[in-house]
């Protein structure tokens, strides 16, 4: 066990420290690329005019519309709005071997108190090996319990949480009660020891147990001046309120009807995450106008009976019948793969442009930050990144320079030394 540990430490601490970029000074044009703005829109010989941290004009002809600006020539490359990570425990994890580096989860079922932000290590290696890949933005998100608490919207270049944060409590997590099912077989879930009725009857005094805290929560939440202070409840009145939206887990069909039913109870418009069966129903997901939080295509279905292709398909389905659709992975130790995710969905059935959406604007929408980012728009924030080649397709992904809120970012990380060193070792070898 010593020895894991040493192992761990050593990779962990074998990274140079990486200091935060500094405020953008001068105003820079960027021109020649093929910009893909994020809204489905791709212009040729684009140009993009940027400062104070700001994009200043998007535009066609290729002009310089002021002299005093620092030019960068990217012809031939492409220019990407910086992708977004949702749903993610990253800068909440490090290690998953070492618990005292593991601070996304905590004991109990309603902890709608609990702020992912105040937890955020922007000291953590992670998020340098996944700005290389164009992800500049995530969603730390905590987990756990049936009400897990709060995400924040954060940048992946800042000194402390409080710079990261793009949108502090963005969205409360939960999740739905489910009965857990009967199924065999490797990969399978365990036979649980309990009948199918006790385990269903468990399964509805737990969500007769939150539909109390929900209704108890919006009572609190209407009292002007409560003589008890009750901080799980407090935290529910922006949920309530609307300024902060409700994240549902699940992922049958029947769970995803019973969530947007149960939140419109209270008059919410929730967002529904992992959303396996979404796909049969869709009527009653447009209806409601819901958005939705799908898993990364790599996975195998649900169930024994799917089409095992479903997991491909699933992002593409939803999204061609106008459903709001935002791809994620769990954990964070993939997230780097993000982008190659959205290439996965556009052999699947979804057209590129749109693929680029469930990573860029769709995402930002959901989490309420699409005024400031998610697309290379007038007005929004200078964050995007310039790719030599396609940046959904892991063969072709090569980012050359990134901004963040017009600050040229270091895309150095551990992995490149890593490579560096190694690649360096054997070429000497060789000679």
């Amino acid at each position: 066990m010593s020895l894991a540990f040493s192992a761990t430490s050593l990779m962990c601490f074998a990274q140079a420290n990486i200091s935060p970029a500094k405020k953008q000074s001068k105003t820079i044009a960027i021109t020649g690329a093929t910009v893909h703005v994020g809204n489905g829109t791709v212009i040729e010989n684009g140009t993009i005019l940027f400062g104070n941290g700001k994009i200043i004009s998007v535009t066609a002809n290729g002009q310089v519309p002021q002299d005093d600006v620092t030019r960068i020539v990217a012809t031939g490359k492409h220019i990407y709005p910086g992708f977004i990570a949702a749903t993610t425990n990253l800068g909440l994890a490090e290690t998953e071997s070492i618990k005292a580096t593991l601070d996304f989860e905590e004991i109990g079922d309603f902890n709608s108190h609990i702020r992912s932000i105040v937890a955020y290590n922007t000291d953590s290696k992670v998020p340098a090996t996944l700005r290389s890949n164009g992800i500049l933005m995530a969603q730390p998100t905590p987990q756990g319990g049936t009400v897990s608490g709060s995400s924040s919207v954060v940048q992946l270049d800042a000194w402390n949480w409080e710079d990261a944060a793009i949108r502090k409590d963005d969205a409360m997590h939960m999740t739905w009660p489910v009965t857990p099912r009967f199924r065999g077989g490797f990969g399978g879930f365990v036979r649980p020891q309990m009948s199918p009725e006790l385990l269903a009857e468990r399964t509805q005094a737990a969500i007769a147990q939150l539909t109390s805290f929900f209704a108890e929560a919006k009572a609190y939440s209407e009292m002007e001046k409560p003589e008890v202070i009750n901080t799980r409840f407090a935290a529910m009145k922006r949920v309530f309120s609307g300024d902060e939206k409700l994240f549902i887990a699940a992922d049958s069909q029947k769970d995803i009807v019973a969530a947007v039913n149960f939140a419109k109870k209270f008059g919410i418009t929730p967002v529904i995450t992992g959303a396996d069966e979404a796909y049969l129903v869709i009527d009653f997901l447009k209806e409601n106008n819901i958005s939705l939080v799908v898993k990364q295509p790599h996975a195998l279905p649900n169930n024994n009976d799917d089409d095992v292709n479903m997991p491909y398909k699933n992002a593409a389905v939803l999204a061609n019948a106008g459903l709001n659709v935002v791809l994620s992975i769990d954990g964070y130790w993939q997230q780097r793969n993000l982008p190659f995710m959205a290439g996965t969905v556009t052999a699947w059935g979804l057209d590129k442009e749109k693929a680029l959406s469930t990573i860029t604007l769709n995402a930002a929408k959901v989490m309420g930050v699409d005024k400031t980012t998610g697309s290379i728009e007038t007005g929004k924030d200078a964050t995007f990144f310039i790719s030599a080649g396609d940046a959904l397709d892991m063969r072709t992904n090569k980012v050359e320079q990134a901004f963040i809120q017009g600050r040229d970012i270091n895309l150095d990380n551990l992995h490149k030394q890593l490579d560096k060193k190694f690649s360096d070792k054997y070429a000497g070898e060789k000679k």
